[in-house]
């Protein structure tokens, strides 16, 4: 893109193809937007090697890889132009590859609902797998509107199973506002048969109708819907995926820590085989697991039988450096040669949610050595080491696909990415307050208000999350990121999904959390300095979704019952939401998901209508093999933008 933002018109990028090869374009044709036969003819010579250039086994590809280099400017323009001469191969498994992940967000911001939309589009649309097994049961005690989670789990196989959380938890009509939910049991190395049960049954029900229409039939098309659970939160994660396989996700992206022992996961849970989790806990002499068996569970059920192998997803672990994907190629525990990872997405400090530390920096609550790495706000400070190399990056994930996040969230961004070699990007916060997330209605209207009246601003907590991830909170007034507003309410913690796991100085094993009562987090071998500044993140990303919980019990000052409050996380370009909004007729601010593919992807539009045009003479060359081949290209060109037309539903 050209200083103005315009672009160049198409003719400039195919000449900028012809010149990498040592051949110029008479001045004439370079004049000439229509493209004349002399410059056409050029273009046909190279047409065998910019085949080359544009040969992807796999792909959602709209853009050759010669016409995206010859955009590139600057630093990106030597690693475009390798790109572009040999095209990565990807892994033996069949994958659908897109240029857009939509990030998960947790709690069920990234919603069926929008998983489900940017996947209708032809994109990968991801559920969060953070306490689904909560959220449906609140689904449930909610009365379950509009039937959509009974509906999925009517579709589950094993209906027995279904009937049971109904027959628990089920409440027609919806609790009353002013009644507290009742919780599943918290999460366990040893977790009890009805926390398994509604853990699979929660995942399997997001999935399925994110994949399927309201009539319940497949969505279908070249999209996929994938699922995003968090590294750190440990104990659910083997039933996370394994309820996930049984709805046929065909992705598991996994961050906040090093996924290396689920590739392996994957590979026996498919075959409904035994699998085991490593589990960090505190002062334990030895490794501890935990286990997770289907033969058993379904053995315990006594009305399921295991009949087939489950869909082995693609894995993409989240990293943020050229030496955490290499460690991961060589130790994941996965089948084949790439140890059983299909790709990387590359998430960089000024993504939303948890963010991977600044290389060096280590939070310790008691020295507080972590202060020195911190700003004058009082966030980490990410430097140079924390960049990375997308050309090492490349190099040492060997022909793998890779996406970018944190801040791309636009066409420029997404076509140097393929510039370089990589798959596409990964986009959280522009997806987070579209109308199909899972986001409070009133928190979406609100900020979009705000957006629009000027710019919001986000703050990197470095001891916000009791995983110790640095973690971006969206500054509201009427939220827990207000520090008083924090302090005033009752501190406690009832779902558990951030507890780790401790060997007490008696030997016995037990579980903590930093944002929990501070005189329970004492009893149970704490350090009080370790509480100072945490947040309880499960309770108030489950008030983002709607799903509050209520409390026979009252703030600080206040004269009614303590309902829990919201805490909103996005990323660093929350404003960049201004590209998509517009008024509705009731005088409100909205967007949806499809707005934000459109504006992401309309560039090919122009740039496949640019190349067309070059070719609008090709009935006129006097040669018929160079007319021939001449007017093919110009039909291939074409259907490439009908292609786009569909998947932008202009419907032209």
């Amino acid at each position: 893109s050209d200083k103005t933002g315009r672009g160049d018109t198409g003719l400039e990028s195919a000449e900028a193809t012809v010149l990498m090869l040592g051949m110029t374009i008479p001045a004439a044709g370079r004049r000439n937007g229509r493209g004349l036969l002399a410059a056409s003819a050029c273009v046909l010579l190279c047409l065998p090697l910019a085949a080359a250039f544009t040969a992807t086994p796999v792909t959602f590809g709209r853009l050759p890889a010669h016409t995206v280099a010859a955009r590139a400017s600057g630093p990106l323009r030597n690693v475009a132009l390798r790109s572009a001469r040999a095209a990565p191969a990807l892994s033996t498994l069949e994958m659908k590859v897109p240029k857009i992940i939509q990030g998960g967000m947790g709690v069920q911001v990234s919603s069926w609902k929008l998983a489900r939309e940017v996947c209708r589009a032809g994109e990968l649309g991801v559920i969060s797998g953070t306490a689904m097994e909560t959220v449906l049961i609140r689904w449930l005690q909610m009365g379950d509107p509009d039937g959509l989670y009974r509906r999925a789990l009517a579709a589950f196989p094993d209906q027995g199973m279904a009937q049971r959380i109904l027959d628990k938890y089920f409440i027609e009509g919806g609790k009353a506002d002013n009644k507290p939910f009742r919780n599943p049991p918290m999460w366990t190395l040893e977790p009890n048969q009805d926390l398994v049960e509604a853990t699979i049954l929660g995942n399997y029900a997001e999935v399925w109708l994110a994949k399927h229409n309201d009539d319940g039939t497949p969505v279908g098309g070249e999209g996929a819907v994938g699922i995003n659970c968090l590294t750190k939160i440990q104990l659910p994660t083997i039933v996370n995926l394994y309820g996930a396989m049984l709805a046929e996700v065909d992705y598991v992206l996994m961050g906040a820590g090093i996924p290396m022992e689920v590739p392996g996961i994957l590979d026996k849970l498919a075959e409904h085989q035994d699998a085991k989790l490593a589990i960090d806990v505190d002062d334990a002499p030895d490794t501890m697991y935990t286990h997770f068996s289907p033969a058993k569970l379904w053995e315990r059920t006594g009305t399921y039988k295991i009949e087939k192998p489950l869909p082995r997803p693609s894995f993409l672990p989240i990293v943020s450096s050229v030496t955490l994907a290499q460690a991961m190629l060589k130790r994941a525990t996965g089948a084949g040669p790439t140890k059983g990872i299909q790709g990387f997405i590359i998430e960089l400090p000024t993504a939303g949610g948890h963010n991977a530390p600044p290389r060096g920096f280590r939070y310790d609550a008691a020295a507080k050595s972590h202060k020195l790495s911190l700003n004058d706000k009082g966030e980490p400070v990410y430097g140079e080491k924390d960049t990375v190399d997308l050309d090492k990056f490349k190099s040492a994930v060997k022909g793998l696909p890779f996406w970018l996040a944190g801040f791309y969230a636009r066409p420029e961004k997404l076509q140097e990415v393929l510039a370089v070699g990589g798959a596409g990007i990964q986009v959280g916060t522009s997806f987070a307050f579209a109308k199909e997330s899972g986001l409070l209605q009133s928190v979406k209207d609100d900020v979009l208000q705000r957006v629009q009246n000027g710019d919001l601003t986000i703050f990197t907590d470095p001891v916000a999350s009791p995983t110790g991830f640095p973690f971006k909170v969206l500054e509201l007034e009427d939220s827990l990121s207000v520090k008083d507003k924090y302090e005033a309410r009752p501190r406690i913690c009832n779902l558990g999904y951030l507890r780790t796991p401790y060997i007490s100085k008696e030997g016995k094993l037990g579980y903590r959390c930093a944002s929990e009562p501070i005189d329970d987090y004492l009893k149970k071998e704490g350090d009080l300095a370790a509480t100072e500044g945490r947040k309880c993140l499960c309770n108030g990303l489950m008030a983002n979704a709607g799903l509050p919980q209520v409390y026979n019990y009252k703030a600080k000052g206040a004269e009614e019952n303590y309902v829990e409050e919201i805490l909103i996380t996005a990323g660093d370009d929350i404003n960049q939401v201004r590209q998509y909004m517009k008024p509705t007729e009731d005088g409100r601010l909205e967007y949806g998901a499809i707005d934000v593919i459109n504006y992401l992807l309309g560039r090919f539009k122009e740039e496949y209508t640019a190349e067309h045009n070059l070719y609008s003479d090709a009935d006129k060359a006097e040669d018929p093999k160079v007319r021939e081949a001449l007017l093919a290209k110009k039909q291939e060109l074409a259907e490439k933008i009908q292609e786009v037309d569909k998947q932008l539903k202009t419907g032209k």
